[in-house]
């Protein structure tokens, strides 16, 4: 059985919206904390806000890099990656170039991730891997795993939540299967029941993406009231 304490530290509450406002992202990183989720990740530009607010809690501040198609240049990642960790940020979510990994470019797409992660590891922060498993065929997302196992990642990342689909369970299995036990995954898209959150869980995923804190921890809280709105809308 998991305690409220685990289930909160696998979340990563996410405020990338584009259109989110700067109150909106004040309410968030509260949120966050009021949940003591195990970070908020927020857009480059709000990095050092959450940073300020955050800074008397155990939840980390956490940005995205190259976000969402992994497609800026390893110079620009690095630049962008430096400036989140100077604003505040403890952890980087790293989008890999999408493009190349489907050219089959492996050697690319594993120079250009290693130079962020050298440059974060170098600074005690740990980084996410993005693969955006709804692009990529089950053979690229296993040899996205190797790729991360050779530059050793400390999380596969199954998408950004802005792609075609979310965190699968087919895609899952297989990032636990070839991720190295030391990297953990991530599931990112479409996690917004306790049940799901469980359910990721079960199947390896230490971390999960999600907007949908709130409903998913007063669900873990309040059992009976979550059961009471599920049969009142007819699921």
């Amino acid at each position: 059985m998991v305690t409220y304490n685990e289930l909160a530290k696998m979340i990563d509450h996410s405020l990338l919206h584009p259109t989110f406002t700067d109150q909106q992202v004040i309410d968030g990183c509260k949120l966050a904390q009021a949940y003591d989720v195990a970070s908020v990740c927020v857009r480059p530009s709000d990095v050092k806000a959450a940073a300020a607010i955050l800074k008397d809690s155990d939840v980390l501040v956490s940005t995205v890099i190259g976000f969402p198609h992994g497609t800026t240049t390893t110079l620009a990642k690095i630049a962008e990656a430096q400036e989140a960790i100077d604003n505040g940020s403890a952890e980087l979510d790293v989008v890999l170039n999408i493009g190349k990994m489907k050219s089959g470019d492996y050697d690319y797409v594993k120079k250009d991730l290693a130079a962020v992660i050298a440059v974060a590891h170098a600074q005690n922060v740990k980084v996410k891997v993005i693969f955006e498993n709804c692009y990529l065929t089950k053979e690229e997302i296993k040899q996205a795993c190797l790729i991360c196992n050779d530059i050793k990642a400390d999380w596969v990342k199954t998408s950004t939540g802005y792609g075609t689909s979310g965190a699968a369970d087919e895609d899952l299995k297989i990032m636990r299967e070839y991720a190295s036990p030391h990297i953990q995954v991530k599931a990112a898209g479409g996690i917004r029941t306790l049940e799901r959150a469980i359910e990721v869980r079960n199947l390896g995923c230490t971390r999960i993406g999600a907007t949908a804190t709130a409903a998913i921890l007063e669900a873990f809280k309040n059992p009976s009231i979550a059961a009471e709105k599920e049969n009142s809308t007819g699921y």
